[in-house]
């Protein structure tokens, strides 16, 4: 348990003893005692910690707050605890104030968990499924996907790091209608380069992709496939596009960062039954009807607007069919305890339906839940940028990362709440100034190496190290951050925000700035020196534990 952790305990002990005695003396007349919530108030000098608790009590106790909270600070004991002083402000609030001591514990934390400093167990032994990018299959890898990526992936690492054993998926939607106009696509252009005279499908597949593949596919095979009709070809050619498209996702990911455990096959589903299995079982349970020859779903029993198809009338499943199949597989058959999918903002309305037919086959729907990917404007020099070398107006993931880099990419990506829409700025990525917040996080972690190296030999070994001797607020604050990371982590992952990470980085490095501009670290007082080393080499192993998590590199050296 952090410090952190055990100080909060400790503050919801002595409440909760003070609660017990008034109770038992009868100074206050309380029968049901209310939630306590403690809070970190935003002016440090209102305490490190703070209640309402006697804002909840008035109406019990038929007395004012104020009094309410005198009357429980009288109870409270504060002997062999953190605390230094508790206040009352306003009409009632309790705010607590702690002794300077508590922010030592926080450097001996570091010192001895280092790379694992931030990880904790709240979710040991359950299995997480992160299903992002999920990118359509019948093209390259574009911007949209790289959000969904560095949102995905830090995601899932987030998990790991509050003890999930984590399942990071790709669903190949290599089934379908798209696959059917992908094939129709393919087909087209190989008999055009094979100097048919026919029209390209209105509805195709534009990128120059597909001929690239159908040309080499000539070349690898001649013309031994022109004899056949186009239903006995498409398959070959959608299966040979397909393989090439895979291995080349695969490896745009592999340069982002990014490894997935599972690629998942939406045709699986059709060839397994399960497909099948799903529609016999909510037809089953009363959850579906017919009409106009189509199966729906009574989406509108689990609080939707309207009924889904299921099977159109063509006996074709529908996407929102393989979605039910697909998820019940990862609740049911390979039993995952937590299922989450990033989906971009045109998908919002899918998610209330597919919690109805999770529920209608008996998952319970709170443990799924959907982050929604808002859009990102890509700017250059206050215009749109227009970057594509390859893909003419798609904006290739390969491009921005060729661009920009892997570390400044995924960090920008992850700068604001999934839900939130935000311009990426092109040239501040790649800047080297303090504007540049992955730059700015960076420099502070390499400073910090290279302090260390220039002043390892300089420190005495023979001085015991006395944290005591930190008292300048730049250095509590420095250590009421690091304090902070690893509920920053609990919060990131319970509110589904990794971005909480990516911000807390920056608060770090500039509370560090703060720091090395108030404080000298090579002083005369060995003793002190020795302390502000030992402070700066936990703001360093911090700073590397959280860019670990965000999947950017931790330079030594810049």
């Amino acid at each position: 348990m952090y410090i952190r952790e055990q100080i909060t305990e400790q503050i919801k002990n002595i409440i909760g003893e003070a609660l017990n005695q008034v109770q038992a003396t009868g100074a206050l007349n309380i029968e049901t005692r209310p939630d306590l919530f403690l809070e970190i108030p935003r002016e440090k000098e209102h305490g490190e910690y703070s209640t309402n608790i006697a804002m909840q009590l008035p109406k019990q106790t038929k007395k004012a707050p104020r009094f309410i909270a005198e009357t429980l600070v009288a109870h409270m004991k504060t002997d062999d605890s953190y605390l230094e002083a508790i206040e009352i402000a306003g009409p009632g609030f309790i705010n607590f104030k702690l002794k300077k001591e508590w922010h030592y514990e926080v450097l001996k934390e570091v010192a001895e968990l280092k790379a694992d400093y931030g990880r904790n167990q709240k979710n040991s032994g359950k299995k997480f499924n992160l299903e992002f990018i999920s990118a359509n299959p019948t093209g390259p890898m574009h911007m949209g996907n790289a959000r969904g990526g560095a949102i995905g992936d830090i995601l899932a690492a987030v998990a790991e790091w509050t003890g999930y054993d984590v399942t990071r998926e790709f669903y190949i939607n290599d089934a379908g209608n798209q696959i059917v106009k992908f094939g129709d696509s393919l087909d087209a252009r190989y008999r055009q380069l094979m100097g048919e005279d026919i029209s390209f499908p209105e509805d195709g597949y534009q990128g120059e992709d597909i001929t690239e593949h159908m040309k080499i596919f000539i070349a690898e095979n001649g013309d031994v496939h022109r004899a056949m009709t186009p239903e006995e070809r498409k398959p070959l050619l959608i299966d040979y596009a397909l393989n090439k498209n895979l291995k080349q996702m695969r490896s745009d990911l592999a340069a982002y960062g990014i490894h997935y455990d599972v690629w998942f096959s939406e045709q699986s589903l059709y060839d397994s039954g399960a497909i099948k299995k799903t529609i016999e079982l909510l037809e089953k349970g009363g959850f579906t009807y017919e009409q106009e020859g189509a199966l729906w779903f009574k989406a509108t029993s689990f609080g939707s607007e309207k009924d889904d198809v299921l099977i159109r009338a063509n006996g074709l499943p529908t996407y929102f069919m393989a979605d039910i199949a697909y998820h019940m597989d990862k609740f049911i058959n390979r039993k995952f305890d937590r299922c989450i999918n990033v989906w971009g903002a045109d998908h919002h309305g899918h998610v209330a339906r597919l919690k109805g037919a999770l529920t209608a086959v008996g998952i319970d729907a709170q443990n799924f839940d959907v982050v929604i990917m808002q859009l990102v404007r890509l700017l250059r020099n206050g215009e749109v940028a227009r970057m594509s070398k390859r893909q003419g107006k798609a904006i290739a993931l390969t491009d921005l990362i060729d661009e920009v880099g892997v570390d400044a990419t995924r960090f920008f990506f992850n700068l604001r709440s999934p839900d939130s829409h935000f311009d990426f700025d092109l040239g501040l990525a790649i800047e080297q100034s303090n504007d540049n917040p992955v730059f700015y996080v960076q420099y502070a972690h390499a400073r910090i190496c290279s302090i260390i190296r220039q002043m390892t030999e300089e420190l005495d070994q023979t001085i015991a190290l006395d944290y005591n001797r930190l008292i300048e607020k730049e250095e509590l604050n420095l250590m009421e951050i690091i304090a902070n990371f690893p509920d920053e982590i609990l919060m990131a992952e319970d509110k589904l925000d990794p971005s909480r990470i990516t911000r807390y980085t920056i608060d770090l490095a500039a509370a560090f700035h703060s720091f090395y501009n108030a404080c000298h670290v090579r002083v005369e007082d060995k003793a002190l020196m020795k302390a502000r080393v030992a402070l700066i080499e936990a703001t360093q192993q911090v700073i590397q534990n959280a860019l670990g998590i965000l999947g950017v590199s931790a330079p030594e050296r810049m």
